[in-house]
């Protein structure tokens, strides 16, 4: 009768095993690295961000509370209701053409720029720094720039610039404003000037599109959410936006949780995908240890004792794999917020958040637990005499006490996945979608072992040992077929989200996208304006629309503000949105619910909306919806649903009313201009100078900016994904390793019956090209259906890759694979015939 050996004694041989060191074990610490320190780093860097945002929530703000409104300042009586709450600051903001005050060569005639008017109590929070000096209240004549501007127009202190139909005297350059990132997405540099300043430019003329700001530095004793739920009681009516200091750049934190949320589940995936490596590495490692795991079991050791002494290697080999990861993920930040910084809102330092460091810990050790339990299984299972001709045996079934921690050790990934994620039922979607394509490629390799098997002998010797080497035991077919699967199929994931994301600017934009656009052109001028441009470029199509904001106060029968959480289910509630009328369907428009209104309506107030803002409120024709416009609540019904083709980069309105509805109102309008490029400058100059209170913004500039956008986000994908793409490799490695065994004797025996290693070898790379050659149209399958779910459905961008790149990527990376299969291999070539047939 045999007697367990123990905890301490398993211990004591585990630890003299591991002292040699980490030797067939590499795989398993590599993997299991990477993946963690790939969450470690994605879910510490967010929360670093998020946490930055926050913590400087005041600042960032410009004071406790912020109300928010368009076109419009505030009343005399709501001017008190914020008085009373503490002390108020004011801000207007509008985009203006900043013009030398004297043409100077090199420089261009104009600039479009976001020109900020602030009061004397600016900023309540923080400081405005600037290049030289100490910012104090400006006066009417000065004016601060960014340095963006003082270089595109050649300015420096002293200088002087011009807007609308005012000089200013350049006072400093602007170093760090303070509220930069609570203000937004801007389509040009900033320049600050006082409230006496924007009054001498003459650009908030009735109708003209800027945004006055109120931020309210709170009393002691008064809570930001109590003083906003008092303004809203107060005011229920005047439309405002409210931010509150917990909350200073809502749109900043909801694109770095949800970016963040999206990389961690592509390093989740790559986890999984390290997972089938942390397997093969096991089952390698115990290939190697086999004539020891034999000589215990003869010596009287029991399946558990060789389950707690392995255990126990693994384990800590685990441990300090997961370990190196936490502390990557704790470094690793730092380095990417110095490399990034400049494209970061905020420039958070160095700090170490506890629960994205034990979520990426908790996913490391359950990979860990999940894939190595089953080849530790066999071991621990399998006799000695099975143990020592494990090379050639086919190994055994888990059994179900296995099963029992496979399973639950898996479950409990996908419940920690789902119970973090913002989005619970996107993070499913991700999961699925990466144990759907395990499956497929799990079946497909079981499909080509089983047809590798049944197929007619070849006379050429080489591709019978292919064949051969595709079914025989040991064979490790399947985890080829999973890792060189996995390994195109991200090529081809990458490449085609790359050259969509660069289509979408370079190639279909261009085409239908107008020159210029031209904002805050008076209402009573649309004639004049047509003129200017008429007789500056004959050929121009133009488009004028009215242009108002508002904000949707109530839909549906019910107001917004007795709603829970719709602002953050609802992209349409957040903040203001566009609002124009028209007689006429708009261009890029086509109907497709309801009637349009006559062109002499006059009845009730009548609505067009967005089909997908419709269906995200749940609302449909006939249905009533409240806006708030200029202060002044208007209830219509809606008469029509509208398909909006945003690709055409015009003046696209998700809400369009009937004319009589806001024709009285004071407003300003807008035009895009389609013209050819030589004339340009020449319609630019015309009207700048027959209205200087417009706007032109240059298509090109719009389109520079969103490329940057989009390049970050690939850029982000790719770094992500290469993780994925090394786990894949190292599963294709450790599938290699796990075969060394079988393919070593293999390599004796031929070498015996006189094969070269050149045969050897090219049997090797025959073997891997024939599951390349079939798996490359099942990763273009699955590689674009990603991409195009990536593309189309998560980014909500045209499908447009490049076919030509794609190919030539997936054809790249079939030969990169091969490549590290064959490299794999090479030792196979080094075994010498007589000691490894002494060891047989």
């Amino acid at each position: 009768m045999t007697q367990d050996l123990g905890w301490r004694a398993s211990w004591r041989i585990a630890r003299r095993d591991l002292e040699g060191g980490f030797r067939g074990l590499r795989l398993l610490l590599v993997c299991l690295f990477l993946g963690v320190a790939t969450l470690a780093t994605i879910g510490s860097l967010t929360s670093s961000i998020t946490s930055e945002l926050a913590s400087r929530g005041r600042v960032l703000l410009g004071g406790d509370i912020e109300i928010a409104m368009s076109q419009r300042g505030t009343s005399a009586a709501e001017h008190a209701s914020l008085a009373a709450l503490g002390q108020v600051s004011d801000t207007v903001r509008t985009r203006a053409m900043a013009r030398r005050a004297e043409p100077t060569v090199g420089a261009p005639d104009a600039v479009l720029t976001e020109l900020k008017a602030v009061d004397r109590r600016y900023p309540l929070y923080g400081t405005l720094k600037l290049a030289s000096g100490t910012y104090r209240p400006l006066a009417p004549d000065a004016v601060l720039v960014d340095r963006a501007l003082s270089e595109r127009l050649l300015l420096r202190p002293g200088d002087w610039v011009r807007y609308g139909e005012a000089t200013f005297r350049i006072a400093a350059i602007i170093a760090d404003e303070p509220d930069r990132v609570g203000e937004g997405f801007t389509l040009g540099p900033v320049a600050i000037v006082s409230s006496e300043g924007m009054a001498r430019t003459g650009l908030l003329q009735p109708g003209a599109l800027y945004e006055t700001k109120y931020r309210v530095r709170l009393n002691p004793g008064i809570a930001p959410q109590a003083a906003v739920e008092r303004l809203k009681a107060a005011h229920p009516s005047a439309g405002w936006e409210y931010k509150d200091r917990d909350r200073a750049a809502p749109g900043a934190v909801r694109f770095f949780e949800r970016m963040g949320q999206f990389l961690a589940l592509i390093g989740l995936a790559a986890l999984v995908i390290a997972g089938i490596g942390v397997s093969n590495g096991v089952a390698s490692y115990l290939g190697l240890r086999r004539t020891s795991i034999a000589t215990f079991k003869i010596l009287g050791a029991t399946a558990k004792d060789i389950a707690r002494i392995y255990l126990l290697e693994i384990g800590t080999v685990a441990l300090l794999a997961v370990a190196a990861g936490l502390a990557a993920g704790v470094v690793l930040p730092l380095v990417l917020v110095t490399l990034v910084r400049d494209v970061l809102p905020v420039a958070p330092g160095f700090g170490i958040y506890p629960l994205p460091l034990l979520t990426s810990a908790a996913y490391g050790l359950l990979i860990a637990v999940a894939f190595a339990l089953p080849p530790l299984s066999r071991a621990r299972a399998q006799p000695a005499n099975a143990q020592l001709r494990g090379g050639v045996e086919t190994r055994g079934r888990l059994d179900r006490r296995t099963l029992l921690g496979v399973a639950p050790a898996g479950a409990l990934v996908v419940v920690l996945a789902l119970a973090t994620a913002r989005e619970p039922l996107f993070a499913a979607a991700v999961l699925g979608s990466v144990g759907a394509v395990l499956l497929v490629l799990l079946g497909i390799g079981a499909a080509i072992r089983l047809g590798a098997a049944r197929l007619p002998r070849p006379r050429r010797p080489l591709l019978r040992l292919a064949l051969a080497n595709l079914h025989r035991p040991g064979a490790q077919t399947v985890a080829l077929v999973i890792a060189l699967g996995l390994a195109l199929t991200l090529f081809v994931t990458l490449a085609a989200i790359q050259t969509s994301l660069g289509s979408e600017i370079t190639r279909a934009v261009p085409e239908r996208a107008p020159n210029q656009f031209v904002l805050d052109v008076p209402s009573d001028e649309r004639d004049r304006f047509v003129a200017v441009v008429r007789r500056a470029a004959p050929e121009a199509k133009l488009n004028i629309v009215p242009a108002l904001r508002g904000t949707i106060v109530a839909y549906g029968g019910q107001r917004l503000s007795d709603q829970a959480r719709a602002a953050d289910n609802a992209w349409i509630l957040r903040g203001e949105r566009g609002v124009t009328y028209s007689d006429v369907l708009p261009q890029g428009s086509d109907l497709a619910e309801g009637q349009w209104w006559p062109r002499d309506y006059a009845g009730p107030p009548l609505i067009s909306l967005d089909k997908e803002a419709a269906r995200t409120l749940k609302i449909g024709v006939g249905d009533p919806i409240t806006v708030s416009v200029l202060g002044r609540e208007i209830t219509a019904r809606v008469a029509s649903l509208r398909q909006v083709n945003w690709s055409t980069m015009g003046f696209n309105y998700v809400m369009v009313f009937s004319p009589n509805t806001l024709q009285a109102a004071p407003h300003s309008l807008t035009a895009t201009l389609d013209i050819e490029d030589r004339h340009e400058g020449a319609v630019a100059r015309a009207l700048l100078a027959a209205f200087p209170s417009a706007s032109i913004i240059e298509v090109s500039e719009v389109l520079g900016q969103v490329r940057t956008i989009l390049d970050q986000m690939a850029t982000a994908i790719l770094l992500s994904a290469s993780v994925a793409i090394l786990a894949g490799i190292a599963v294709l490695v450790g599938a290699i390793a796990a075969s060394r065994q079988a393919r070593s004797y293999d390599s004796v025996i031929l070498k015996t019956l006189g094969a070269t290693r050149a045969q050897i070898l090219g049997a090797q790379a025959l073997e891997y090209a024939l599951l390349a050659g079939l798996l490359c149209s099942v990763a273009l399958v699955l590689g674009t259906g990603a991409a195009w779910y990536v593309i189309v459905e998560v980014f909500e961008f045209r499908w447009a890759p490049d076919w030509g790149v794609v190919l030539a990527t997936l054809a790249g990376g079939s030969v990169l694979t091969l490549g590290i299969g064959l490299v794999g291999s090479l030792p196979l070539l080094a075994v010498r015939v007589a000691p490894a047939l002494r060891k047989l």
